[in-house]
C-alpha cells in the first residue's frame, strides 16, 4: 500500500484539485437535479472554476515560497559544509524558524565538538612530540654506551663508570614513564581523589620521607612548621605526591647548604602550604609557564628532572578545588603556595 509520506507534492495538489473539482461539480448536478434551476447550475459552475483557480493559485505561491526555502537551506548546508564560523538564518515563519533554530543549534554542537576533537588531537601531538623529545636523549646515551661496551676494550674501572651511566638513564626513563602513568591516569579520570578529614601534619610527614636523602646528600636545612591538630579535608596520598614534586623541584634547583621551609597557615576559606627555598629562583617570564607539560627552562636543560612535577602537582591539588601560585625572584629563591580548602 502506497504511502502518503511516499506520494510527491505535485501529485498530492493534482489528486487534491482533482478531488475538490469532481465533488463540487457533483454536488452543482445533484442540487440543479433537485431543482431544476439553471442558476444554481451556472452559480455552480462559477464557484468551481474559481476554486480550482485559487487552488492553482495557492499551488504555485506555495511551490515558489518553497523552492525559496530549500534553495535557502541549500546554501546554508554548503556554507556549514565549508565550515564557516557562523550561519545566520533569516526565515521568520514560525515553522520554517523552527527546523532553521534546530538546524542551527545542531551546527553550534557539531562546531564545538569538532573545536574540541581538533584540541584533544593537538594535545595528542604536543604528548607524542613531548615523549619522543624526553626519550631520545637517554636512549641515545644507552645506545652509545652499550655500542662502546661491545666493540672496544675498556678497563674495569672504565666498565663501572659506563655501568653507573647506563643505571643513570634507565631511572631517568622509570621516572619519566612512572610520571606518564600518573598524568594520564589523572587527565582521563582513572584517579579518583578520596578526600578525608585528616591532619595535615601527617601528609607533611610522608611528603618530607621522599626528599630527606637527597636533601642531607646537598646538606640542605629543612624546615617545618605546621601545627599538629590542624586537620584538613584533602587526599593525603596524592596531596603528598603534589607537596614530594614541589619539594623535589626546591631541592633540585637550591645550592649545597641552602635552605628550604615548608609554612602552613590556616586562612577562612583556605589552608596556605608554603614551600620556600634558596635556590636560583624563576625569572618573572618563565613564571607562568613553569606548571606546563614538560617545561623546561634553557639554563637547567642538563640538569635532572623532566618537567612534569609541577605539572602534577597543580593537577592534583585543583582536583581537590584548591590551587597553586608561585613568587620567585632570581638568585633569590622561590615560594610555591598550595590554596586547599577548609570544605
Amino acid at each position: 500500500m502506497l504511502k502518503l509520506s511516499q506520494i510527491k507534492v505535485k501529485t498530492l495538489c493534482k489528486i487534491i484539485i482533482i478531488g475538490m473539482s469532481v465533488t463540487m461539480t457533483g454536488a452543482t448536478m445533484l442540487i440543479y437535479l433537485l431543482s431544476g434551476s439553471k442558476k444554481i447550475l451556472f452559480a455552480g459552475i462559477f464557484l468551481t472554476m474559481c476554486a480550482i483557480l485559487w487552488n492553482f493559485l495557492l499551488i504555485i505561491i506555495f511551490r515558489a515560497r518553497l523552492t525559496v526555502f530549500v534553495t535557502e537551506l541549500c546554501n546554508v548546508i554548503d556554507r556549514m559544509m565549508c565550515g564557516e564560523e557562523r550561519v545566520d538564518f533569516t526565515d521568520s515563519e514560525t515553522q520554517f524558524a523552527r527546523i532553521c533554530h534546530r538546524l542551527s543549534r545542531f551546527y553550534q554542537i557539531s562546531q564545538r565538538n569538532k573545536y574540541k576533537l581538533d584540541e584533544e588531537r593537538k594535545e595528542l601531538q604536543m604528548l607524542v612530540s613531548d615523549i619522543s623529545h624526553q626519550v631520545k636523549t637517554p636512549v641515545s646515551n644507552l645506545k652509545m654506551v652499550t655500542e662502546t661496551l661491545l666493540e672496544k676494550p675498556v678497563t674495569k674501572q672504565e666498565q663501572t663508570e659506563f655501568l653507573q651511566g647506563i643505571r643513570s638513564q634507565t631511572d631517568k626513563l622509570d621516572f619519566l614513564f612512572q610520571a606518564l602513568v600518573k598524568t594520564s591516569r589523572m587527565e582521563v579520570g582513572a584517579v579518583r581523589l578520596e578526600k578525608k578529614d585528616v591532619p595535615l601534619f601527617g601528609t607533611l610527614a610522608l611528603a618530607m620521607s621522599g626528599i630527606v636523602y637527597s636533601a642531607e646528600k646537598k646538606e640542605i636545612t629543612v624546615t617545618v612548621d605546621c601545627p599538629e591538630a590542624l586537620h584538613l579535608p584533602h587526599d593525603s596520598k596524592w596531596t603528598a605526591e603534589a607537596i614530594v614534586n614541589l619539594l623535589d623541584n626546591a631541592g633540585k634547583y637550591t645550592p649545597v647548604g641552602g635552605r628550604i621551609r615548608v609554612a602552613v597557615e590556616q586562612w577562612e576559606l583556605y589552608v596556605k602550604l608554603d614551600i620556600e627555598d634558596t635556590g636560583r629562583g624563576i625569572p618573572e617570564s618563565s613564571q607562568a609557564s613553569v606548571f606546563r607539560r614538560f617545561y623546561r627552562e634553557e639554563e637547567v636543560h642538563d640538569d635532572p628532572g623532566v618537567g612534569i612535577g609541577l605539572y602534577l602537582a597543580r593537577e592534583i591539588i585543583t582536583k581537590q578545588g584548591g590551587y597553586i601560585k608561585v613568587v620567585s625572584e632570581v638568585q633569590k629563591g622561590s615560594v610555591f603556595s598550595v590554596f586547599l580548602p577548609v570544605r
